[in-house]
């Protein structure tokens, strides 16, 4: 017999799949049968409708699973085409494979398997099967003997309206009676192996089902499901004050709201009725149909509440507006460390991603205003905190601080750190905007990172994706079936050609709120000084490439930094945009930054190569471009491009002995490039690690894959020289006028570059050569007298204003009429700890090593203490050098006597800076 799949079966909160979506024989399969499943890809989500060639993704839940995600005996990687795995097509597509459960995954006799899962996908692996909410498919494996299951209704629960009936229809084996109950109460007796009901809907509320199958031992297997007959919906409008999301009205009690037009009715589930569609947790709909709401009293205050939106008895989604959420399948590999007392997923009670709320939360108390540095003064530090320290959390980024501090950078732009999906990514496929991705740590820590940040004049920017969403979006979720219904996306992309997952559509009036709600929520909340906006030549529904100039886009983004700036007067507002140049220059007039790529000439000067003019640069200056405002944010790296040091040692060019690919060489062709970057007027930026010469592709391990993290660097001193070069440079632009003068002249279209400044406090001439072979060029001074070269500090007398150079290759000068400069090249640095390894082994016996590394030389102390807090050891006090170390503890006191089994603590202390964790010794 072939039997539709309609199990309801409460484990592990697995969903069964959608009715029809799985026909199978013998119905009450157990591991010791053969099995034959049919596939029918019309039905569920439909992803698999006119493939030719189909497989089956599939392994097994088993008692041992911890959750639905937590497949067991899993039969091949994901994309990996096997002749097990191929399914025989039936046509009409319909899909049929065969095999002995048992043997097919590989159960030992002490397993007990629970449900078989599946998703089908294509021989590519780029189209899925699954349920019709994007749910994996599930099907129940039993033991021999009795048992029962429900045929009909095929999902719970089953939401009804009043006047609904509903057939329930239950079939057992090896049972001789079967009985029914509607909350408690028996209403059907039967002694066939067959039971039957007709359920009329007449009032609203719950039903709970309850089916006993009985055999003539008096054993009983039972199938329980719940039936919701929904009430009339009531229809009020929002109360005053209230908006989308979570309103906290007082410490015992909220409001909440959802934005979901076209929908039929929702219902909040979590924490207070155990998961489950309960009556007086039913939404009102505000009389536009356009929001659902409710209100909850008697809230603990400080309490944390787990919470779902039930959709239409469909889909159940996290709060688009929640500022914490739960993931059930990647939360699992953050660690304690990195996020303390992470609530935990209420796993075995729903599926998909869990809001959280809490009332009274305690309030961050800020040090105080900050003043913005202008933005035409901005030194940004582009950096991507999971590549960027080992640690991966706000914690240890406060503890960089010092470092970029000393480099002299003012502002920092954070890649994106609201809740992304999965926890190893670029973070440009958000999904929760108004929540920090916790594989970063707490929003606690990332305010308090701001706050330090403040407190040494650094600004924090942060990188927001608003051109796009991926799947797991709530937002995008509630309309996977109809698009067009979505208030937020387009239905399709304008843009097909640079378009990524789903479009927002920035002329409806629900992106422009959600919009923003999202930058009003970090310029307030976080204290955010600005933001760079994503691929902003994609907010347009005006279609082609994007180039062109577009009046729509120009009105979005004018609106969007006119809300920024009533929030926060004189937040940054930068843009990733690459269109026609008269629009940017706009955009740049109405107080917008604008990212200005730089990379590819910037490259093709430092290896060496200038046919064609590719060396040229003088598009990264704003004045080229034949702007007036100096709102162009230059940059030789970023996220986005291929590291220069890579491509010099890589492709650098050479004559004779000199060789760009010679490290040293490339490193000083990165102090020559620098010394025309940074003294051009108008706002820079740099990207993590760009100042230690950082050498290793965009594309190792994968463009968006982790890279190594190299603060041993510092302890190269070539390295260590580029990295003292670029503080000069920006301690040089910040602390002289000159450099913020729009009375400047340049020439960068040849291998002898030259850059003039004119000011009344200082007049700069820069000069280098990009050749790979000797240089000259007469150059024209402002005026003759004594210059001075800010780096050696030697005199040039230039007796007419007309001086011709000689330079070798990669030689430059800084001269300056304002003699020697001081106060920039001495910067004392505070030893700042970046990373504290565990040690290894943990637990030990009979040692163990520790390691840590320094971001400058200093003094720093490595102590050991029990359990009790006493000291024990003093493994290190002394001066280190900037870089990794490596100590080794051999389990001895400071009098050379072995300490007993248990746990210990490590101290390092390197300036202000503290790090601690734990170790255990077992003899």
């Amino acid at each position: 017999m072939k039997y539709i799949l309609s199990l309801i079966i409460p484990v592990l909160a697995v969903v069964t799949a959608d009715a029809q979506i799985l026909q199978w024989s013998p119905l009450f399969a157990t591991v010791n049968d053969t099995i034959t499943v049919t596939y029918d890809a019309t039905q569920g989500n439909r992803g698999l409708v006119g493939e030719t060639e189909v497989y089956a993704h599939t392994g097994v839940l088993t008692k041992e699973s911890v959750a639905s995600w937590d497949w067991k005996h899993v039969k091949t990687a994901w994309g990996e085409n096997t002749p097990e795995t191929k399914m025989t097509p039936l046509g009409d597509d319909k899909w049929r494979i065969r095999f002995h459960i048992k043997t097919y995954y590989g159960l030992a006799d002490h397993e007990k398997a629970t449900h078989l899962a599946f998703v089908f996908r294509n021989a590519a692996g780029t189209r899925e099967g699954k349920t019709e909410t994007g749910g994996d498919i599930f099907l129940p494996i039993y033991e021999q003997g009795l048992n029962v299951t429900v045929l009909s209704p095929q999902q719970t629960p089953t939401f009804l309206e009043i006047g609904d009936s509903l057939n329930i229809v239950a079939i057992s084996s090896g049972a001789i009676k079967m009985n029914l109950y509607l909350n408690d109460r028996l209403v059907v007796n039967t002694t066939a192996d067959t039971l039957r009901h007709l359920l009329s809907a007449e009032n609203p509320g719950k039903i709970d089902v309850h089916i006993d199958a009985v055999d003539s031992t008096g054993a009983v297997k039972s199938a329980t499901f719940y039936v919701v007959v929904n009430a009339p919906l009531s229809t009020e409008p929002l109360p005053d004050g209230v908006r989308c999301g979570v309103n906290e009205l007082s410490a015992t009690s909220v409001v909440l709201a959802l934005q979901a037009p076209h929908k039929n009715f929702v219902y909040l589930i979590g924490d207070w009725n155990d998961w489950e569609a309960e009556p007086q947790f039913y939404l009102k709909r505000t009389p536009d149909g356009e929001t659902w709401w409710i209100r909850l009293d008697e809230l603990t205050p400080g309490a944390i509440y787990r919470y779902q939106y039930w959709v239409d008895g469909k889909l159940k989604i996290a709060d688009p507006y929640a500022e914490l959420v739960l993931d059930p399948d990647n939360d699992q590999y953050i660690d304690e460390s990195t996020y303390p007392n992470m609530p935990q997923y209420p796993v075995g009670k729903t599926e998909e991603i869990v809001s959280v709320l809490q009332t009274a939360q305690p309030d961050f108390h800020w040090s105080g205003d900050f003043d913005r540095p202008a933005a035409e003064d901005l030194v940004i530090y582009e950096l991507l905190l999971r590549d960027f320290i080992k640690e991966h959390d706000y914690t240890t980024l406060i503890d960089s601080l010092d470092y970029l501090a000393a480099l002299g950078v003012n502002a920092i732009e954070l890649m994106p750190i609201s809740e992304f999906e999965g926890n190893l990514s670029w973070g440009y496929n958000p999904s929760f905007y108004f929540a920090p991705d916790k594989y970063y740590g707490p929003k606690h820590q990332l305010q308090r990172f701001i706050d330090e940040a403040h407190k040494r004049g650094i600004a924090v920017i942060q990188d927001m994706v608003l051109n796009h969403t991926y799947g797991q979006s709530p937002m995008v979720r509630l309309y996977l079936d109809d698009m067009s219904q979505n208030p937020w996306y387009n239905e399709t992309s304008p843009n097909p050609t640079f378009s990524w997952g789903y479009d927002f559509n920035h002329q409806s009036p629900a992106t422009q709120q959600f919009v923003d709600r999202v930058t009003s929520h970090w310029l307030t909340r976080y204290r955010m000084d600005g933001f760079r906006f994503d691929f902003t030549k994609g907010f347009t529904n005006t279609p082609g490439d994007g180039w062109a100039r577009d009046e729509s886009r120009i009105e979005i983004l004018k609106r969007m930094a006119d809300h920024i700036r009533a929030v926060s007067p004189g937040a940054y507002v930068i843009l990733e945009h690459f269109t026609e140049n008269s629009e940017e220059q706009e955009l740049a007039d109405y107080g917008m930054l604008i990212w200005g790529n730089s990379n590819y000439n910037y490259n093709e000067a430092t290896m060496g190569y200038h046919d064609g003019g590719k060396s040229d640069f003088s598009w990264g200056v704003y004045k080229k471009r034949g702007w007036s405002s100096p709102h162009l944010v230059t940059y030789m790296e970023s996220h986005d491009e291929e590291r220069l040091m890579y491509k010099n040692k890589r492709w650098g060019n050479s004559s004779g002995s000199y060789d760009v690919k010679d490290e040293k060489t490339a490193l000083e062709r990165m102090e020559l490039a620098a010394a025309f970057f940074f003294p051009i007027p108008g706002p820079k930026m740099i990207w993590q690690f760009g100042e230690l010469g950082y050498d290793y592709s965009i594309d190792y391990n994968g463009r968006t894959g982790e890279k190594p993290i190299r603060w041993d660097y510092l302890g190269d001193v070539r390295r260590k020289k580029l990295h003292d070069i670029f503080a000069d440079l920006i301690a040089l632009k910040k602390g002289h006028k000159a450099f913020s003068s729009s009375d400047f002249e340049f020439s960068f279209a040849e291998p002898f570059k030259w850059l003039r400044v004119n000011d009344d406090s200082m007049n700069v001439v820069i000069v280098g050569n990009f050749d790979v072979q000797a240089q000259g060029k007469t150059i024209s001074f402002q005026h003759t007298g004594t210059w001075t070269d800010f780096f050696s500090g030697e005199t040039l007398i230039i007796e007419s204003q007309q001086k011709h150079i000689d330079l070798a290759p990669g030689e430059y000068h800084i001269f300056t009429d304002a003699g020697i400069i001081t106060g920039v090249k001495e910067k004392p640095v505070q030893p700042s700890v970046y990373e504290l390894r565990q040690n290894y082994p943990n637990p030990f016996n009979p040692a163990t090593t520790i390691s840590f590394a320094l971001a400058a030389p200093g003094e720093a102390t490595l102590e050991i203490f029990n359990i009790a807090g006493q000291k024990v050891r003093t493994l290190w006090h002394g001066r280190k050098t900037a870089g990794q170390h490596r100590v080794e503890w051999n389990g001895l006191d400071d009098r050379g006597r072995p300490v007993s089994s248990g746990v210990y603590v490590y101290r390092l202390t390197a300036g202000k800076h503290v790090l601690v964790k734990k170790m255990a010794l077992a003899r």
